[in-house]
């Protein structure tokens, strides 16, 4: 574990450049708890009786990605990656695996959504608006809440990672 770069957020960085820091130190840092497991034991529920996995968590946040930058922010209509009234078989929301789900196609779909939700936010202002439950709601919200969002995924990440294979820090 550990190949991973994750630098430190800026400690007297503008406003931007610190949301996206710390949004990026987050991304990294489930990047990090996925790091050298097989498909086996990235799809392990390990903190019984929570059906999480480290696969789950990394779909769903691919989902959360998709959700807050490219249908709120962006207001582009793109469908669930993981719908099941679209798809009776898919995942719900990410959590659930489907049959033959694999990490690194998970890892893939969900780099590609972080890549997109940038393209976005690059073209945005911090006060820029999209439409949240019939409200405006601003890019520096969103950064805040997928702060927070990650945050708290990555607390789920960690126990997860050390049942797994008793690894810990991160």
């Amino acid at each position: 574990m550990n190949s991973l770069e994750r630098p430190m957020p800026p400690l007297n960085g503008d406003e931007r450049t610190t949301l996206e820091s710390w949004l990026d130190f987050h991304r990294t840092t489930l990047a990090m708890k996925c790091e050298g497991l097989d498909d086996e034991q990235a799809a392990a529920a390990s903190v019984p009786p929570s059906g999480f996995t480290l696969t789950g968590l990394v779909q769903h946040m691919a989902e959360v990605e998709r959700n807050w930058f490219r249908r709120v922010l962006a207001g582009e209509q793109a469908p669930p990656i993981y719908d099941p009234q679209a798809d009776p078989t898919a995942p719900d929301g990410g959590f659930e695996l489907a049959e033959g789900t694999t990490l690194r196609d998970a890892l893939s779909t969900w780099r590609g959504e972080i890549a997109r939700a940038r393209e976005h936010c690059a073209a945005f202002a911090l006060t820029d608006t999209g439409r949240f439950m019939e409200q405006d709601v601003n890019l520096r919200w969103i950064y805040i809440h997928m702060i927070e969002e990650y945050a708290r995924h990555n607390g789920h990440a960690d126990l997860l990672r050390e049942r797994i294979d008793g690894a810990t820090g991160v």
